[in-house]
This record gives C-alpha cells, sequence and structure tokens, in this order.
C-alpha cells in the first residue's frame, strides 16, 4: 500500500500509523509523474487540488487558471492529501468513508 501525500502533513502522518505496512511517498521529494498526475486527475477530477491550502490561497488569478495538471507538476503540494492506493483501487483523503473503505475503524 502506498500513500502520497506530505511528509508534515498531520493528515497523512494519521493515515500512515493506521495502515500497517504503507509507505509513504513524499510527492516534493519525489514528484509524481505525468502519468501518476494523469491517472490521479481521472479519478478525482473535481477533487485533486485542495483549493482550501495557504498554497492555493497565495496563488495569483492567472496562475489558479492553469491546467490543473500543470498546477500539481508546479506545486506539489496543490494535491488533496492522502491519496491511497490499496488492492488496485485508488482513495482520496482520509475520511470515514476511506477508512470503512480500507478497514480501519
Amino acid at each position: 500500500m502506498e500513500i502520497w501525500g506530505l511528509r508534515n502533513c498531520d493528515t497523512c502522518r494519521k493515515a500512515l500509523k493506521a495502515l500497517p505496512g504503507a509507505v509513504l511517498r513524499d510527492v516534493r521529494q519525489e514528484p509524481l509523474n505525468a502519468a501518476e498526475i494523469g491517472g490521479l486527475l481521472a479519478a478525482f477530477p473535481e477533487k485533486a487540488l485542495n483549493k482550501a491550502s495557504a498554497t492555493w490561497r497565495g496563488l495569483s488569478e492567472e496562475e489558479r487558471a492553469r491546467a490543473p495538471g500543470d498546477l500539481l507538476v508546479a506545486y506539489p503540494a496543490l494535491m488533496k492529501r492522502p491519496v491511497i492506493h490499496a488492492g488496485g483501487e485508488m482513495h482520496l483523503g482520509w475520511t470515514p468513508a476511506v477508512r470503512a473503505a480500507l478497514g480501519v475503524e
């Protein structure tokens, strides 16, 4: 099981702690490639960008108008996180629904 996120993100750390054997991939240190970004945007077209983040609030209107894939390449922290790969499925966030789907209470 792989978790895409940020090492210093509290939510990512909670997911990592609750999922034994999971490995965290810090997207700042090891950025997503074009295929991975494409898969993320295909799976979660409206939710892949975290528009409540400090990074988003710091962007100009011109930057916010860029394509989501370009934004994720330029600003990896804009990714909604964590993204959890488990059993051939991709889950976004650490919501009760995601925890239930992964068998975590």
